[in-house]
């Protein structure tokens, strides 16, 4: 493989600025990843590959050719360099970074490195896609030059996440994803918490048990009058709360068989899944935790990691809400029904930030952990520009003003957005600051979308193009950013530690 010194000084005479970590040979091809300005390259000499791909040079009579970070590029990366695609993860304890300008796996990966911990660099939800304007492709290839760029050998999953329909698993699947998030919130009863014993026994009636092979006495056969003994925790489950978990649960667990079903009969590749009811108003108690999986075990799912619906509240971009001795009791109480039908990792859904139960979850869940984040990968990017650009900063701040109260309805967030200060009350020094509270963090959270596909009259992009910019200017800034903030989630979960 030629030299990092040999490629650098064969690309036009250095115009081209190459990236030393990013040197890779396969084939008989070297190849390796290069930028001018604020445009970036794949590059390759041995053989013209790239689609479409011109010569900017050569090296000892062989031609130096490059080409854009194209889907098609992206492709055939992937085919040559495998660890530059992602694969499933199994039960190593994963962190999955969310990246919603395409822009942080760098970061990520400078966080994650020497951890031991399995990161997940292509993570979008289908909600996320829309409001930014993004594809399963997009995801998937920025993830893919991320990796390239630093070098990164040492394999990453990638995840669809929150997948509500079967569409949802056709549309990731087909970009190579590896990790299906399923979400059957919108099947999950909230009121059975509280409804009398008349109103359960209506409902029960409208709960697909065919798909589950089972009916209401069949299930009351299996689990009432039994007592489940996981160690320090015992369930024990009289006819109540078993009407209770039935209704509240029975549509979302055969909601998620279906979707294990339908992926299962049309992946043609390896898969792993993960369940979610994180994103619902109820939480799930310990023993609606061993209904659910065992029900799905029954039926013949295999899942990698679920995520529950914990006690207290996981709101976004912030820590965690509510009494930490009360989460520790009742997340071993939730270990325990994952030993006893698993083991599967326990996810951390809306993990961004969560420090004060990072301590916990990592002690008393050993390997099997999951952590999810997103949101905080794009609010250290606005950071980042309160630094590089303080001016586009301020302008991103006002606009997220004026959305808030819209943006806020499909987030659990209970930030008061008068306690942020506008851009006119802000230095220019103090402007990352706003970053630092509770009230910033939320308010500039939950406006991502609208700040990244606002328009101008003339309908050119208001912010998205500016910022990214910004971010491509002065990518060191940025990476820097995120590997402090994120490295800071990172370090609970290292073994040893």
């Amino acid at each position: 493989m030629w030299s990092f010194d040999d490629i650098a000084g064969g690309v036009s005479k250095g115009s081209l600025r190459v990236y030393r970590s990013s040197l890779h040979a396969s084939g008989g091809v070297t190849f390796f990843m290069a930028s001018k300005d604020e445009e970036k390259f794949i590059g390759c000499i041995g053989e013209p590959i790239l689609r479409p791909g011109h010569q900017v040079g050569e090296l000892k009579g062989q031609p130096i050719y490059v080409g854009p970070l194209s889907h098609e590029n992206a492709v055939t990366i992937r085919r040559r360099l495998p660890w530059t695609a992602p694969r499933t993860l199994g039960l190593a304890t994963s962190f999955g970074f969310g990246d919603r300008l395409g822009l942080a796996t760098p970061g990520h990966i400078r966080s994650v490195r020497g951890s031991g911990l399995a990161p997940i660099f292509a993570q979008q939800s289908i909600r996320e896609m829309t409001r930014t304007q993004r594809t399963p492709d997009e995801v998937m290839d920025a993830a893919t030059w991320g990796v390239l760029q630093e070098g990164w050998t040492d394999g990453f999953g990638s995840d669809g996440d929150h997948l509500q329909k079967p569409e949802d698993i056709d549309y990731t699947l087909a970009s190579g994803f590896t990790l299906f998030t399923i979400d059957p919130g919108a099947h999950v009863e909230n009121a059975a918490d509280t409804d009398d014993a008349a109103t359960l026994q209506a409902k029960s009636a409208k709960v697909d048990l065919a798909t589950l092979d089972a009916s209401v006495a069949d299930l009351t056969a299996r689990y009432v009058g039994k007592v489940i003994d996981l160690g320090g925790t015992k369930i024990n489950f009289d006819q109540p709360a078993l009407m209770r978990a039935i209704v509240k649960y029975g549509n979302a667990i055969a909601h998620t068989v279906k979707m294990y079903r339908h992926l299962a009969s049309v992946a043609k590749t390896p898969f792993e899944l993960e369940v979610s009811v994180d994103e619902t108003a109820s939480p799930t108690t310990p023993g609606e935790h061993y209904f659910f999986a065992n029900e799905l075990k029954r039926c013949g799912v295999k899942w990698v990691s679920m995520a529950p619906r914990f006690i207290g509240r996981f709101e976004k971009g912030v820590d965690y809400i509510g009494d930490t001795d009360a989460f520790a009791k009742s997340f071993a109480e939730h270990v325990a029904v994952m030993k006893a039908i698993g083991p599967y990792k326990m996810s951390i859904h809306s993990g961004s930030d969560k420090f004060s139960i990072y301590p916990i979850v990592a002690q008393l869940a050993g390997p099997y952990v999951h952590v999810k984040t997103a949101g905080t990968s794009w609010l250290e990017a606005v950071r980042a520009i309160g630094t590089i650009d303080p001016a586009l900063f301020k302008q991103v701040l006002d606009f997220a003003h004026e959305r808030y109260e819209t943006d806020k309805a499909s987030y659990h967030v209970s930030a008061d957005a008068s306690k942020v200060p506008h851009g006119a009350e802000l230095s220019d020094a103090a402007a990352p600051s706003v970053l630092d509270g509770f009230d910033g963090r939320q308010l500039l959270h939950v406006t991502f979308g609208s700040i990244l596909t606002a328009k101008k009259p003339d309908g050119s992009s208001l912010f998205r193009d500016r910022i990214l910019s910004a971010l491509r200017r002065d990518e060191e800034t940025h990476y820097d950013v995120l590997q402090r903030h994120l490295g800071r989630h990172v370090q609970p979960f290292v073994k040893g530690k």
